[in-house]
């Protein structure tokens, strides 16, 4: 609670500084209606044609003023927690398309339970992390839990509002509003909430979530001084029904008519759920201690100015407080003995604190030098012991660890150059990594990017640290670091080719597995992997356009070298979208319409534990090797983009093997239909 109240204190003690400074007052400008409400005494000098065409061209940019996505649609600024800046784009496009889902983005290489809202199976994996302090856990809860990078601030100069809906399955919608204004040109706040509910076509498959996000960044006039935060509470909570019973697998896959009416289908129980909740205050504040700018050669504007070199010193912090609970009124055989015969609950809670201290210099000639230290106070567990075949585990991995870190940007005869690297220099936990990255921009069609990086970070927490009140999922472990080194490349040429490689060295891998091999009874333990695991992924994007038809295709390679079978991901996983463009009714609607097909190679799926709220390795099955294909129309008029979709409309016929998990069936053939609306006032 100290912690909590000192991040609140900081956050007032801004807030009251932004009250303090008044914006600049000035002269509104005067449209000829303002001009007729002059008094009569006023003086009036006749106009000279001089002076009327001035007036005229006057009238013309005020009305395009009215219009704020027609005159000043790059105004509406985004900008991501690294400070990278983007605008406001209210265009209907393919990928528009593809980022229309609960996670709004683009879920290529993963594939969705049946109800929206629930986990996300994955179907490849990325292991460029510069982390040094161990993940919560739950990883199944989190592919909708906002981390800081998620998080983005803006900078308008109009109030905005984007509003989006969306249907769900069978009762419930899902809605994401979001508002944000500058109340004067150095301060800005932005408020929003994602909100879902869905019952779901299968029993006891309820979800309930909701994210709200509240941002604010300031600066002052002579942008000296520039803060920014954030706070943001999430709750997610799902029904858990284990997956269909075996018998159930079978009459599910022989598709017969009866069996079509997926309610009948009975669950391996329906009488838990588990919720991942958090909260995080988080704040990050900058002040220019020395700035020296000189005016840009052959410039006649006064602000075009450039710095030629900069001492900022600057202090973030960040206090989150997570919580993942598994409650069962009864246990279940499928996991095995249970301590308790009723009211089973697995709580585990996460109090992370966290600061930073940087000191940037960037010079014209030198380029951009930062050099921090940080602080990680976690404290993560349990409020009981337990005693289990004689053996005590803990409640508590609690303490403090100290790090240091610096970065480097350049940029040298066309490349950008950047590189960052970390260590933490004491602590309970060893870590460090380094990455280094250089691209180039050609011309105006080809960019090219190559990458490499190298972390040592320890496991999740909850692979070194659990309890439940089911025997078999109770551990302590104490594994060694992950190892991964990462090499990769990128080449885009307009669109008719993007393409990305990377290849993956990871040494000591820790995963969850059965200790019985098999994806039923799920006894699951944390495991760390002895071998060498060599892992390749290639991936190419194009589209090809003839007139208003296009295909838009993406297809990812992938090789694992993995002796003991503990990587699975499929060796083929592609996506092809053909579809129509055209603007109709005078351009008044402009009109997308085709068929989407996604598909991937068989191989040995990783089964869900609701328990752990993790996936764990299985190699008894595979599954893959059947396609879904959607049809879609999108339409935008004005700033609004509809969407209606005919989801896996080849589920029917193509039969009945489509599963997101052993004995979690992918979702049948349903028509959904949204909006996504944005307000310029």
């Amino acid at each position: 609670m100290q912690k909590l109240a000192y991040v609140l204190f900081f956050i007032i003690i801004h807030f009251h500084g932004f009250g303090q400074d008044k914006p600049e007052e000035t002269a509104p400008l005067q449209t000829q209606d303002a001009l007729k409400t002059q008094p009569k005494d006023s003086l009036v000098i006749p106009a000279t044609p001089k002076a009327q065409k001035k007036a005229s061209l006057l009238d013309k940019i005020l009305k395009e003023d009215e219009d704020p996505e027609k005159a000043k649609i790059e105004a509406y600024l985004i900008i991501s927690h690294e400070n990278d800046t983007t605008y406001v784009d209210t265009t209907l496009t393919i990928q528009k398309d593809y980022k229309y889902n609960y996670l709004r983005r683009d879920n290529f290489g993963l594939i969705p339970f049946a109800n929206i809202g629930q986990t996300y199976n994955s179907l490849t994996y990325n292991f460029n992390t510069t982390n040094v302090l161990p993940s919560f856990g739950a990883r199944a809860r989190h592919f909708n839990y906002m981390e800081v990078n998620d998080i983005f601030y803006y900078n308008v100069p109009t109030p905005l509002t984007e509003l989006l809906y969306k249907t769900a399955f069978e009762q419930g919608q899902l809605l994401d509003s979001f508002f944000t204004v500058n109340t004067s040109p150095q301060f800005n706040f932005s408020i929003a909430y994602k909100g879902l509910r869905s019952l779901g076509q299968y029993q006891h498959t309820l979800t309930s979530t909701g994210n709200f996000r509240f941002t604010t960044n300031y600066k002052t006039k002579n942008e000296r001084y520039r803060v920014r935060g954030h706070i943001v509470t999430q709750d997610l909570t799902n029904q858990e029904n284990g997956g269909l019973q075996e018998d159930d697998i079978a009459n599910f896959e022989s598709g017969e008519e009866e069996f079509l009416d997926r309610p009948i289908f009975d669950p391996n129980f329906e009488n838990a759920e588990n919720i991942l909740e958090g909260k995080r205050f988080y704040l990050d504040h900058s002040f220019s201690v020395y700035n020296k700018t000189v005016k840009k050669e052959n410039s006649k504007e006064a602000n075009d100015t450039i710095s030629r070199h900069e001492l900022r010193l600057a202090h973030t912090m960040s206090f989150e407080d997570k919580e993942y609970q598994y409650d069962q009124s009864a246990p279940s055989d499928l996991f095995g003995e249970a301590f308790v015969n009723t009211g089973l609950r697995d709580r585990v809670t996460l109090e992370h604190f966290y600061n930073k201290l940087d000191v940037h210099y960037a010079h014209k000639a030198l380029g951009q030098f930062n050099i921090n230290v940080s602080n990680n106070t976690y404290n993560y567990g349990y409020d009981r012991i337990v005693v289990l075949n004689n053996e005590t585990i803990t409640n508590r991995l609690k303490g403090e660890v100290y790090g240091v870190g610096g970065s480097y940007r350049k940029q040298y005869k066309g490349f950008n150059l950047q590189g960052q690297a970390g260590v933490n220099v004491a602590g309970d936990f060893d870590a460090n990594f380094i990455k280094g990255e250089a691209s180039i921009q050609l011309n105006n069609a080809t960019f090219a990017k190559a990458t490499i990086s190298h972390n040592s970070n320890a496991p999740n927490f909850n692979t070194l640290l659990y309890q439940s009140d089911y025997r078999n999922f109770n551990w302590q472990n104490n594994f060694n670091n992950v190892e991964t080194q990462q090499l990769g490349v990128q080449i885009k040429y307009k669109k008719l080719a993007h393409i990305s490689a990377d290849y993956s060295v990871i040494s000591d891998y820790v995963y969850f597995g059965s200790t019985e091999n098999t994806i039923a009874p799920q006894q699951i333990q944390a495991f760390q992997n002895d071998e060498t695991i060599n892992y390749l992924r290639v991936k190419a994007e194009n589209e090809i356009t003839v007139g208003k038809f296009a295909l838009n295709n993406t297809i990812l390679y992938q090789n694992v070298e993995d002796e003991a079978n503990v990587l699975n991901v499929p060796e083929v996983t592609t996506r092809h979208t053909f579809y129509f463009s055209s603007e109709l009714f005078k351009k008044a609607m402009f009109l997308q319409t085709g068929v989407t097909l996604n598909y991937f190679t068989k191989f040995y799926l990783n089964a869900y534990n609701p328990v752990l709220a993790e996936f764990y390795v299985q190699n008894e099955r595979e599954f893959g090797d059947f396609p879904r294909f959607d049809f879609f129309i999108n339409a935008k008029i004005r700033q609004t983009r509809i969407f209606l979709k005919a989801e896996h409309f080849n589920s029917s016929f193509t039969g009945f093997d489509f599963f997101s998990a052993p004995g979690v069936p992918y979702r049948d053939f349903t028509i959904r239909f949204g909006l996504v609306w944005n307000f310029f006032l």
